[in-house]
């Protein structure tokens, strides 16, 4: 348990040694949350600010806070002893500061148990901060008491017009970064800037009921549009690794931010970054994460040896667990992702558990761990903003949330590089960006949403020749004659080599690819008929004689305007883990 961290906003008077941190959290019953008070947990007669005569009279023996921070010091195996009247030192009493104190005696915690645990979690939910991390990560909870520690970055995330439509989902991007600054040669290079290693979309849903969280593999080739940090300019690259669109350049959050909703057209609220050092240290404040392996995994790189079977990790081995690839799977980041995935699940469970929420000692180190470790956009940078985020967020049920990856295939090009499966990532993007759950729940009926302009959902058109292109477009809508009409439609557009091809496959959403060197042609095509962004994709098959095929789905509406009827269901065989199973073990490397 550590002694005490004084914050930056805190009072000048630290915390003294052999007092508890959790000790001096104390229940304020005219606000029914717990408030920091510096007196509480002082040994009888110990005076604040010094010794006795050092400008404070010394508190009579007995005057004791209660350690009531969820659940008392009866929580932590101690007795829980009231305030003392001026000389009386009763058990039971008022503090002087207002805070109620919890009765004493062995009965009386018997018989105060249940109402205790309900004021706890009361308590929990409307005092601490539910926040995923990213690959490294898991969930925590943070203390007012820690505002001082949490950093923020303001992100310049473009033009309203530039951006996807805004509603009332909650996006939260978690970004896990590789960051090696500080931390010495032990993993890697030394003093590293530090890239997107893990990313995660969190989705929460409209009426809270669901979430998806939607892994993002650092190998997948996107577009990294142009983005600002600071005062800096700095230029997009047309095709790159995603994990670059962090670090590299000087990118900032803000530029992952951009990244993110050019490639999936889901609009982010917020974002929050953690390193290395966080899944260390949150794994470790709450005793471990349980984690299963079903083979035994040897990881030289990682430095991961565990046998099958089910383990609890913390520190560095937990960070082990979630970096390891290279013995589990495939071999790759995609084999990677489901371990991270299983971790955070494990970490959220054991975040709501009894265990963690009435332990005093546990949600202290907790919420150290967490606030140290986080970066924030400034529109939560605050302890008051994460908890009334927090309050938002601990309304989903575990049940209920999904984790998935973003359907990927291996680049033709470069057999270590990923791209977008053509069809099925559009499909899973529409159904997030339209608040269609992966967790069959009830959905809530309610107004269709107003349809977004053009220039937020569909890609500014390049200046290209477009009496030169040609396209050929398919129909995998359903619906005859779409393809025709899409034809005719491009070219009264200019683009007149554009014509009907032979039906395609059914798709749930429509697709626009394109060969080697023909992007820009691809994207002026997808903007004409009012498609996203995310329709665009690179053709592993197509040659330059082929130009630019579309293929259209269930989604097309007609051209100029955005698609509208977004899939209900998810595409098959995508991969998922729901964050209550706890029957998920990772597999050896094939």
């Amino acid at each position: 348990m550590n002694s005490g961290h004084r914050n930056r906003g805190d009072s000048a008077d630290s915390t003294p040694p052999g007092v508890d941190p959790a000790d001096q959290w104390v229940l304020d019953p005219a606000t029914g949350e717990f408030r920091l008070d510096l007196d509480a947990g002082r040994p009888a007669g110990a005076e604040r600010g010094g010794a006795v005569g050092g400008g404070g009279a010394a508190r009579p023996a007995g005057a004791r806070r209660s350690a009531a921070a969820g659940g008392g010091a009866a929580a932590r195996g101690g007795p829980a002893t009231g305030s003392a009247a001026a000389g009386g030192g009763e058990r039971g009493g008022a503090t002087a500061g207002g805070a109620t104190a919890v009765p004493g005696g062995r009965a009386a915690r018997r018989k105060g148990r249940s109402s205790r645990g309900r004021r706890v979690l009361k308590w929990t939910a409307g005092s601490l901060g539910l926040v995923l991390v990213a690959g490294c990560g898991g969930a925590y909870y943070v203390y007012q008491h820690f505002n001082g520690n949490i950093s923020s970055v303001k992100v310049q995330v473009g033009e309203e017009s530039e951006r996807p439509q805004a509603t009332d989902a909650l996006n939260i991007l978690v970004i896990g970064t590789d960051s090696r600054a500080g931390l010495g040669r032990e993993y890697g290079d030394e003093g590293s800037a530090g890239h997107a290693d893990t990313t995660l979309l969190f989705h929460i849903s409209k009426d809270r009921s669901n979430a998806t969280v939607l892994s993002i593999p650092r190998d997948l080739m996107v577009s990294v549009p142009d983005c600002k940090a600071g005062d800096r300019s700095i230029p997009g690259e047309a095709r790159a690794m995603f994990n670059t669109s962090l670090g590299q350049d000087g990118r900032d959050p803000g530029c992952t931010w951009k990244t993110v909703e050019k490639l999936t057209g889901v609009r982010i609220n917020h974002f929050m970054m953690v390193n290395f050092e966080a899944v260390k240290t949150l794994s470790t404040a709450v005793g471990g994460v349980e984690v299963c392996a079903s083979t035994d995994i040897d990881d030289p790189y990682s430095h991961l040896k565990m046998t099958a079977g089910r383990h609890v990790v913390q520190g560095e081995e937990a960070l082990a667990f979630v970096r390891t690839r290279h013995a589990v799977g495939l071999g790759g980041d995609l084999t990677r992702i489901p371990l991270q995935q299983q971790f955070i699940s494990s970490m959220i469970r054991k975040m709501k558990s009894s265990d963690t929420l009435t332990n005093p000692g546990k949600l202290w180190d907790l919420a150290d761990a967490a606030t140290k470790a986080l970066t924030v956009d400034d529109g939560i940078g605050s302890v008051n903003k994460l908890k009334d985020l927090a309050l938002d967020i601990s309304r989903v049920d575990t049940r209920n949330i999904t984790f998935t990856t973003v359907p990927v295939l291996d680049d033709p090009t470069d057999s270590n590089r990923l791209v977008l499966k053509p069809n099925d990532a559009q499909q899973l993007f529409a159904m997030i960006a339209a608040d269609r759950s992966l967790t069959d729940v009830p959905q809530q009926s309610a107004a269709p949403e107003p349809a977004a302009p053009a220039s937020s959902s569909a890609p500014a058109a390049p200046g290209v020749d477009a009496a030169g292109v040609k396209v050929t477009v398919r129909n995998g809508s359903g619906t005859a004659g779409q393809a025709s009409k899409a034809a005719a439609a491009l070219q009264s557009k200019g683009f007149e080599l554009a014509v009907a091809g032979s039906n395609a496959d059914a798709a749930a959403s429509s697709a626009v690819s394109y060969p080697a060197g023909h992007e820009d042609e691809a994207r002026a095509v997808a903007a004409a008929l009012g498609l996203p962004e995310a329709a665009v994709q690179p053709g592993s098959r197509l040659g330059a004689k082929d130009g630019v095929v579309v293929v259209l789905g269930k989604d097309f509406t007609g051209a100029g305007g955005a698609a509208s009827a977004a899939p209900t269901e998810a595409p098959k065989d995508i991969q998922r883990v729901q964050a209550d199973d706890t029957n998920v073990c990772a597999a050896k490397a094939k």
